[in-house]
């Protein structure tokens, strides 16, 4: 397993996580094997917006022992008071619900407390006039939650979120069915999906990723929008590559759906190769670089993928972008100008002169 650093935490967060929106559909023991394989294979990221509160009690039996080791989402909004699922903006159910998952987890702490769901800025509003917001930040006072966070699938709510500069992790939904204004959580333009990876990035705030399959759709090419399935690999890969992604939480109901999510780290590039999707990205995507590196090798020895993402990072601001970009071996400037990358670039990328661009700019500050 590999891991990512959630800059404003410290925590190493490992790059497969697992959702829990379906474990209670297992059989019992065969959930409770399940988890607790996940977490012998390396995962220690877990989010707890499960389809139904038995779940917690799963998740107690599996890994009260390795309490210490893992960390949850824990979701203030998702309603567990009554055992179903249910979305509350409601101060006193919230408060009985948290109590509920916090006894069942037998746990006295939450690693990440998320506000649960907001998909309209009249959601968000509202979740800080009823003192929900306040609840959370109380109990992050406390030290019950240690860091804060917050899941959206929509672009502009999200903006609003980290204009208030309150959590350390977002939980959207990254695949490229939404991003290319596919599916029904597909909200946004491709440009403004691309900003809340950028901003996050910039202002290290994690990203846990749900719905990567998009709700399965993409695995299969009689429902894929697009005609064409993609494996669950490339799927991860996709977006383990987006800026600020820190982890992918896929659901597992048995033992060998964790195993076969657990091999994504085994595969070779070949297999988690998506540039397929440059054959169906939308006109407004054409020309804008994924950081697929599908243009690799660089016969220069050029990380394209990074010196894109760099540049467009420093582009709105993020000095560390220019650190890292610095610190790589070979950059824009080593390009020879030979238009390999450009002559594979599924998305139509001028990488050449995009290097030019790229090399000016950090050389003399221009474009």
């Amino acid at each position: 397993m590999k891991y990512r650093v959630n800059r404003r935490t410290g925590d190493k967060i490992s790059e497969i996580g697992m959702g829990t929106a379906y474990i209670v559909e297992a059989d019992r023991a065969e959930a409770v094997r399940a988890v607790r394989r996940a977490y012998e294979g390396g995962v220690n990221y877990f989010d707890l917006a499960a389809g139904d509160g038995t779940a917690f009690s799963i998740f107690e039996e599996a890994l009260s022992d390795v309490r210490d080791q893992v960390m949850y989402q824990i979701h203030f909004g998702a309603d567990y008071s009554k055992v179903t699922y249910g979305w509350t903006l409601n101060l006193d159910v919230v408060k009985r619900s948290v109590d509920r998952q916090l006894s069942d987890l037998k746990t006295d702490y939450i690693n990440y407390g998320f506000i649960h769901c907001m998909d309209s800025s009249a959601d968000w509003e509202s979740y800080q006039r009823n003192g929900v917001l306040q609840y959370l930040l109380d109990l992050k006072s406390q030290g019950v939650v240690r860091h804060t966070g917050a899941s959206s699938h929509t672009p502009s709510v999200i903006r609003e979120i980290l204009d208030a500069d309150l959590i350390d992790m977002l939980m959207f939904s990254v695949n490229p069915a939404y991003d290319y204004q596919h599916g029904e959580y597909a909200y946004g333009g491709v440009d403004e999906r691309a900003e809340v990876y950028m901003r996050c990035e910039k202002q290290g705030v994690g990203i846990s990723v749900m719905k990567p399959f998009s709700g399965g759709q993409l695995l299969s090419a009689k429902t894929s929008p697009f005609g064409k399935a993609l494996t669950q690999y490339q799927c991860i890969r996709y977006a383990l590559d987006k800026p600020g992604v820190l982890t992918v939480l896929p659901g597992a109901q048995s033992v060998r759906e964790v195993d076969f999510l657990l091999k994504y780290e085994e595969q070779a590039e070949e297999a988690l190769d998506y540039s397929v999707i440059g054959s169906f990205a939308p006109p407004e995507a054409g020309g804008k670089c994924v950081y697929c590196n599908h243009c690799a090798p660089c016969p220069a020895g050029i990380d394209i993928g990074a010196v894109n993402k760099f540049y467009d990072l420093a582009k709105i601001g993020d000095d560390m972008a220019r650190e890292h970009y610095r610190a790589l071996e070979k950059n824009a400037s080593d390009c020879i100008g030979c238009g390999h990358c450009s002559t594979r670039c599924p998305f139509s990328v001028a990488q050449m002169e995009r290097m030019q661009e790229i090399k000016e700019y950090f050389d003399y500050g221009t474009v």
